[in-house]
C-alpha cells in the first residue's frame, strides 16, 4: 500500500489505513521523543499529540512519500516543547518586534545554557512572531495582547480588544488554531 493510497483512505475515514500508518511510525516516534528525557507520560502525550497534529493537517500533506519526515518533525516539536515547559521555559520573542514596537510580545524565557539550544529557541521565537504578524485582525492584536498582558483577565483583554467577554475565548481558539495551522503549514514546506 503506496503511502498516498494510505493517506487517502485514513481520509476517507479506514480505520486500517489509519492502524497501518500508526504501526509503520509509532516505534520511530517513539524513539524521537524519548530522546528528550521525557517521562513515559509526557512521552505519551508527545506522541499523542504528534498523532492529533497528524489528524488536524493530513489533508494538507503535499508530498505522502515524507510523511515520515513530517511526523518526526512534529513529534520532535511536541517533545521539545514538553520539554521547555518542564524547565518553565518560555519562547524568546523576536527581538525585532520587542526591541523597536510597543505591541510586541516580552522577551521572557531563561538563558539557555547550551548556545545550540539558545539559537533554536531564539529562531523559533522569531519565526512564530513573522507568522503572527501576517495573521489578518482580531487574531494579529489578540496573540500580541496575550503575549504582552498574560495575566490580564479576559474581561480586560475583551475590552482593549474592543469585543464582548463572551466572544474572547472562541475567537482566541480560532486565532490560535489558525496559527497552529500555518506554523505547521511552514514545516511541512520542503
Amino acid at each position: 500500500m503506496s503511502d498516498q493510497h494510505t493517506i487517502d483512505a485514513a481520509l476517507a475515514g479506514d480505520q486500517a489505513a489509519w492502524d497501518a500508518l500508526v504501526t509503520r511510525f509509532s516505534g520511530r516516534l517513539w524513539s524521537a521523543v524519548r530522546a528528550y528525557g521525557l517521562s513515559a507520560a509526557d512521552a505519551a502525550d508527545a506522541v499523542q499529540g504528534t498523532w492529533l497534529r497528524l489528524v488536524e493537517n493530513l489533508h494538507t500533506i503535499r508530498d505522502p512519500e515524507r510523511i515520515g519526515a513530517w511526523l518526526l518533525t512534529t513529534a520532535r516539536r511536541e517533545a521539545s516543547l514538553l520539554s521547555r515547559r518542564n524547565r518553565g521555559e518560555r519562547l524568546i520573542g523576536d527581538p525585532a518586534i520587542t526591541e523597536h514596537s510597543d505591541s510586541g510580545p516580552p522577551r521572557t524565557g531563561n538563558v539557555h545554557p547550551d548556545p545550540a539550544l539558545a539559537v533554536l529557541s531564539a529562531d523559533e521565537g522569531r519565526r512564530l512572531w513573522r507568522t503572527v504578524e501576517t495573521m489578518h485582525e482580531p487574531c494579529r492584536s489578540l496573540l500580541l495582547l496575550m503575549a504582552t498582558a498574560p495575566d490580564a483577565g479576559v474581561h480586560q483583554l475583551a475590552g482593549r480588544l474592543g469585543m464582548p467577554s463572551g466572544s474572547y475565548g472562541p475567537t482566541r481558539g480560532r486565532c490560535l488554531n489558525r496559527l497552529r495551522t500555518m506554523l505547521t503549514a511552514q514545516e511541512a514546506q520542503p
